[in-house]
């Protein structure tokens, strides 16, 4: 059980509560300053993508130089939300979300069975990371970048690709190329330091005024709920109050930005508690980060919104919340 640290007292609480404030205002200044975004290796955040596909999309992820592991997840995960056994209105299939006709001419043997199984995604994440590749040579000697007319041309065919000169001017196709690498962002290992978000001061103020309020599971903050949170519900509400639209469940949360590291984390990251360290899938807490080592939460039925301690046995990894990473999440996962 994680330890908790409660509050006492409203001059207590509404001198942190300027305090915080301030923190949160020299770290967006301070990161203002040094200017400059973060760069992603080839490597994966870790626990972003489940633990039992893993390896798989590190593997095939690096496949050819135009796609990245980073790239290859973000794909799956708008595709599938790594739902092995989904099937789509349009009757795509499994976790790579393979039409059937492009599955008999594209799907490959990934794990050597002798079978190339649509719903075995130790085939299905190969296939994908090969009909990308098999695209990329399509489009190779097309102007622009190598990684977004591989996209464009996932999206709309290489033809329309190189006829373009690159990324054509289809509004379908541009979005997904922005929406991808927005989304892959939220998928790799961070190599450099990541910006603050901007919105982060006023998401803290506003769950910084629930503080005292108790917890509701399922809560929205809705007048019929008597303005009480969950966890999800509190830092949905927080990033809404700023423009910014979380989804509703905190394990899809966690894939609204990149993620920095314990101690890199600002003001304003939400950071993650989880029963399996290994899996995003498992998270099943989150709170907003207001520095010190602390996080505004609604933790539990029978509590209510407080100041807690972040670091624990299931603390998981933190996300930095971005506009475009947030508008990139799929809307059904």
């Amino acid at each position: 059980m994680r330890k908790v640290w409660v509050v006492g007292g409203a001059a207590v609480g509404l001198g942190l509560s300027f305090v915080m404030l301030l923190v949160v205002g020299v770290y967006v200044v301070a990161g203002n300053l040094l200017g400059g975004v973060a760069s992603a290796g080839r490597g994966l955040a870790k626990g972003a993508v489940p633990a039992a596909y893993q390896s798989l999309v590190q593997k095939w992820g690096n496949l050819c130089p135009a796609l990245t592991p980073a790239l290859l997840a973000a794909q799956l995960y708008q595709e599938s939300g790594w739902n092995p056994t989904i099937v789509s209105p349009a009757g795509a299939q499994g976790i790579a979300q393979f039409i059937p006709s492009t599955w008999a001419t594209h799907g490959i043997d990934g794990n050597g069975d002798g079978k190339r199984d649509v719903w075995d995604p130790n085939d299905a994440i190969p296939s994908a990371a090969s009909y990308d590749c098999e695209l990329a040579k399509y489009v190779k000697g097309t102007p622009g970048d190598v990684s977004d007319n591989m996209l464009a041309a996932y999206n709309a065919g290489a033809y329309r690709v190189i006829r373009a000169g690159g990324v054509p001017a289809i509004a379908e196709t541009q979005d997904y190329v922005k929406r991808i690498r927005s989304l892959s962002q939220s998928f790799a290992a961070p190599v450099s330091r990541i910006d603050p978000t901007q919105q982060a001061a006023g998401a803290i103020a506003f769950a910084q005024s629930k503080l005292g309020t108790p917890y509701l599971w399922g809560g929205e903050g809705t007048a019929e709920q008597g303005g009480r949170f969950d966890c999800s519900g509190l830092t949905q509400a927080a990033y809404a109050k700023v423009g910014i639209t979380l989804p509703r469940v905190a394990n899809d949360q966690y894939n609204a930005g990149p993620h920095p590291s314990r101690d890199q984390l600002l003001p304003g990251d939400l950071v993650f508690f989880s029963t399996d360290r290994s899996d995003s899938r498992a998270i099943h807490h989150v709170g907003i980060y207001v520095g010190g080592g602390y996080m505004i939460d609604a933790p539990r039925t029978g509590a209510v919104i407080r100041f807690d301690p972040i670091d624990g046995a299931d603390y998981f990894g933190a996300t930095r919340v971005t506009a475009d990473g947030a508008k990139a999440l799929p809307t059904t996962v």
